[in-house]
C-alpha cells in the first residue's frame, strides 16, 4: 500500500511502498541523468554521492554502469532507509548508506579516497556553506584522474530561465539561505579548490550536468 510523504526539502510529494521512497522528478529525469553519469564516471569508479534522497538516481547509475561501487549518503533517516531498499535492485554495488552532513565538522574525516564525487539537487536546498564544504570535501578526497559531477538549475545572467528565477524566488521564500546559485560562481568555488570544468550538459527542465576535474595546476 503507497502512503505519501510530505517532503517539504525536496519540495514534492513522494510515495513509499516497502521502504522505497518514489519521487516524481527521479522518476522523470533519472534515465537521462543515468546516461550522462555514465558516460563521464571513471572506469570501475569508487562513486561517493552526497544527498541521494530516494536512492532512485544511484540505482539507475549502477544498473547503467556495472562496473562502480557507490557510496550512497544523506543526514536524512528515512531517505537512508530508503536508499537501503532500493539497493537490493544492484545488491553489492550500492554500499550501506552513509549519514554525511557537510554542515557538521569535516566530512573529509568521515569518508574514504573515491574517485568520483556526484551531488544532484542538493546546493540549492541547501545553505552555501554545503556547496563550500563539498569543494573542500572534493579537493582532499579526489583520486587523481577523478570527477566531480553536479546537477541541477542554475542561474546564467540573462540567459537564466524563467522557471529558474521562479524556482529561485520560491526557495528564498522558504528558507533565505536556499536559493538557485549562479553558475560562474559555482565554478569559481570549484576553481578555487583546484578543479576545471570540463563539461556543461544541458538537461531537462531547464537544468545542468557540470562535470569538474582537477587542474594541471592543482
Amino acid at each position: 500500500m503507497n502512503k505519501t510523504l510530505e517532503a517539504p526539502v525536496a519540495m514534492e510529494d513522494r510515495t513509499r511502498e516497502e521502504g522505497r521512497l518514489y519521487s516524481p522528478s527521479a522518476s522523470r529525469n533519472r534515465g537521462a541523468i543515468a546516461d550522462v553519469l555514465g558516460r563521464v564516471l571513471p572506469a570501475n569508479a569508487r562513486v561517493l554521492e552526497i544527498g541521494s534522497g530516494t536512492g532512485e538516481h544511484a540505482v539507475a547509475v549502477c544498473q547503467a554502469r556495472p562496473d562502480i561501487s557507490w557510496q550512497p549518503s544523506d543526514p536524512d533517516p528515512v531517505s537512508r532507509a530508503s536508499q537501503a531498499a532500493w539497493a537490493r535492485d544492484v545488491g553489492a554495488a550500492m554500499a550501506p548508506p552513509q549519514d554525511l552532513d557537510l554542515l557538521a565538522g569535516d566530512a573529509a574525516d568521515a569518508v574514504a579516497p573515491f574517485d568520483a564525487l556526484v551531488c544532484m539537487n542538493v546546493i540549492h536546498i541547501a545553505p552555501w556553506a554545503v556547496a563550500e564544504n563539498l569543494a573542500k570535501l572534493a579537493a582532499k578526497r579526489l583520486q587523481p584522474g577523478g570527477r566531480v559531477v553536479l546537477y541541477g538549475p542554475y542561474k546564467e545572467g540573462a540567459a537564466t530561465a524563467p522557471s529558474n528565477l521562479e524556482f529561485d524566488a520560491s526557495l528564498k521564500s522558504r528558507n533565505p539561505a536556499w536559493g538557485v546559485r549562479d553558475l560562474d560562481s559555482v565554478i569559481a568555488l570549484f576553481g578555487a579548490a583546484g578543479f576545471a570544468l570540463d563539461e556543461r550538459v544541458d538537461m531537462p527542465a531547464n537544468n545542468r550536468v557540470l562535470v569538474f576535474s582537477p587542474s594541471e595546476t592543482r
